[in-house]
């Protein structure tokens, strides 16, 4: 292992965000951990380690978060990585679920952060190093239906982050964009937002969808202890990917997605050239 570093880690009660805090800390890592509970933090700050710091945040408090990276810094000292990892999935089909459940998608999994991001990045700059990881999705590269507002959000993000290591090379700061597929964590239970049903056109393409989702949450593929240390080695090489899939259900489904894309490019390649000037 390097030398020690301070990891801002988003959403740390749970999931993803707890499993990398965890061996981070039995690393020798110190851990700044945002929660939205006052109980969450008192839980995560009693971490035997003594070097994990929580702090209340609401990723769609804009104001909040460039105060409270500011203040983290200050307390703690230097930040050396963030990890974007708070979010939330919502599941529904497009034409029954509310704009308001996209806007609120969006907010948290793209918008917070964003803005994530662009609080911690003038101390990145100013110190000529930084890695940021941004844990999107196998659903920012693939689609499934009845999560149109969750892969938009995951899309998004992912362009984001790709866009944004071009940015940041000249500048040593490496950005990840970590697309993990099926995992153990709350995605698909307490943490999903489910859009109720409303069009029975629907019923024969979605609601076999939506139980295998709910039977199968828990007992996922995918192990968060081992993405984290996945993550963890990743933060360790000198030159890391922009774009990293975790677990094979990931590999699989994305590899499928990018052969289809080739055929059908390839099949209208006449069209598609035919617009040149």
């Amino acid at each position: 292992m390097s030398h020690p570093k301070t990891f801002l880690i988003t959403g740390v009660s749970s999931g993803f965000g707890r499993a990398l805090a965890d061996q981070a800390l039995a690393d020798g890592h110190q851990v700044i951990g945002t929660v939205r509970q006052a109980e969450a933090a008192r839980a995560f700050e009693a971490h035997a380690s003594r070097r994990a710091h929580a702090y209340q945040l609401d990723l769609m408090d804009s104001q909040a978060i460039a105060d409270i990276v500011a203040c983290m810094s200050q307390e703690c000292g230097p930040i050396d990585v963030l990890v974007n990892n708070a979010g939330y999935g919502h599941e529904g089909i497009l034409e029954e679920s509310s704009t308001e459940a996209m806007r609120q998608q969006f907010e948290v999994n793209v918008f917070g952060a964003v803005e994530m991001i662009q609080a911690i990045l003038p101390m990145f700059r100013e110190r000529r190093r930084g890695h940021i990881i941004n844990i999107t999705s196998m659903g920012g590269l693939i689609t499934m239906p009845g999560i149109a507002y969750y892969c938009g959000s995951k899309f998004a993000l992912e362009g984001i982050s790709d866009t944004l290591s071009k940015e940041l090379a000249p500048f040593n700061i490496h950005v990840t964009a970590v697309a993990p597929g099926s995992f153990r964590t709350d995605w698909a239970g307490r943490s999903m937002q489910r859009s109720p049903r409303s069009i029975g056109d629907y019923d024969a393409l979605f609601d076999p969808v939506r139980k295998a989702r709910r039977d199968n949450s828990g007992h996922q593929l995918g192990d968060p202890a081992k993405a984290a240390r996945a993550m963890l080695d990743l933060i360790d090489c000198d030159a890391p990917p922009a774009h990293l899939l975790l677990g094979s259900d990931a590999l699989q489904l994305v590899r499928d997605r990018l052969t289809e894309m080739a055929h059908e490019i390839d099949a209208w390649e006449s069209i598609t050239v035919s617009t040149d000037g």
